[in-house]
C-alpha cells in the first residue's frame, strides 16, 4: 500500500531470446510486483514484457474512470507487441493481472501457456457487497493492511494506498466475465495461490483448475506468503515454477 521512492510504476522490457512472457500486474499495483519474477527468468534467457495497466502509477482518481474493457484492450496491445518479438509467448498475471491473463488465454488458442498468480475467484472483504451502491457516494476506501509474511515484501511493493470504488466494481464485473470464459482455456495452465491469502476465497485456485478445458495443468498452494506472492515469502518457488513450466513446453 505504499509507493516507496525507490520504485517506480513504469513498465518494463527484459530482451532475452525467442520466448516471452507477459507479465501483468494487480489492481492498484504496478510491474515493480513482478520484476522478482521476471528478472529470474530474464537471467534463464526469457524475453519479459511487463505493463502498466490503465490508470495505474498516475492517480487514485484517474484509475476511477477506468473500465475493466481499458485493461483488456491495453493488455491485448501488449500482447501483439510481444508476439511480433517472440516465436513462442505465454501469459502471466497476479491477481487482476491473473484474470487478465486468463482472459488473454481464453481469447488466444495460439498462446504456449497461461500462468495464474493469486487468481480470485470471490473476494473475501465483505465491503464487495456493497460497492455498487457506495460507490456513487464514497469514490475511494482505505485498504486493510497488505498481509505479507515477509517483512521485506513492503518495500518491494508501489501501489496505491486507497481502492477506488467504481473501479473496483469494474474489477468485480470482470471476475464474473472470467469465470464464464474458464472453459474456453485450453492452453497449458500454471496455478499457483496461497492458503494463507487473506484477501480472496481460498477455493479460487482449485476454481480455475475444474473449470477449465486445459488438459496440461497443474494447481500449486504455497503455505508461507499472502496474496502478493510474486514479491512475498516464496516469491523464488513462484519463479522456479513458472520457468520450469516454461521450459517443458518449447
Amino acid at each position: 500500500m505504499t509507493q516507496h521512492p525507490h520504485l517506480y510504476p513504469s513498465p518494463f522490457l527484459l530482451e532475452g531470446g525467442s520466448t516471452g512472457i507477459l507479465l501483468i500486474h494487480g489492481f492498484t499495483g504496478s510491474p515493480p510486483e513482478m520484476l522478482l519474477v521476471g528478472d529470474y527468468l530474464n537471467e534463464r534467457d526469457l524475453t519479459v514484457s511487463a505493463p502498466l495497466l490503465p490508470g495505474h502509477g498516475t492517480s487514485v482518481e484517474d484509475l476511477n474512470t477506468r473500465a475493466w474493457e481499458d485493461c483488456t484492450s491495453h493488455v491485448e496491445s501488449a500482447l501483439g507487441d510481444l508476439q511480433k518479438r517472440c516465436e513462442t509467448v505465454f501469459v502471466a498475471g497476479l491477481s487482476l493481472g491473473a484474470l487478465l491473463a486468463l482472459y488473454l488465454a481464453a481469447q488466444h488458442d495460439e498462446l504456449a501457456g497461461a500462468i495464474s498468480y493469486s487468481a480470485p475467484m470471490g473476494v473475501t472483504d465483505w465491503r464487495s457487497k456493497l460497492v455498487p451502491i457506495f460507490k456513487k457516494f464514497i469514490p475511494q476506501v482505505t485498504k486493510s493492511e497488505d498481509f505479507m509474511i515477509d517483512p521485506e515484501a513492503k518495500l518491494r511493493n508501489w501501489s496505491y494506498e486507497t481502492t477506488p470504488t467504481s473501479t473496483a466494481h469494474e474489477v468485480l464485473k470482470f471476475m464474473r466475465e472470467v469465470k464464464h470464459l474458464l472453459p474456453r482455456i485450453n492452453c497449458p495452465l500454471l496455478i499457483i495461490n496461497s492458503t494463507e491469502d487473506p484477501e480472496i476465497r481460498l477455493d479460487s485456485g482449485q476454481y480455475v483448475y475444474v473449470h477449465t478445458s486445459s488438459v496440461d495443468k497443474k494447481l500449486i498452494m504455497l503455505h508461507n506468503c499472502g496474496h502478493v506472492i510474486t514479491i512475498d515469502n516464496e516469491w523464488e518457488q513462484v519463479a522456479e515454477e513458472t520457468y520450469k513450466f516454461i521450459k517443458n513446453r518449447v
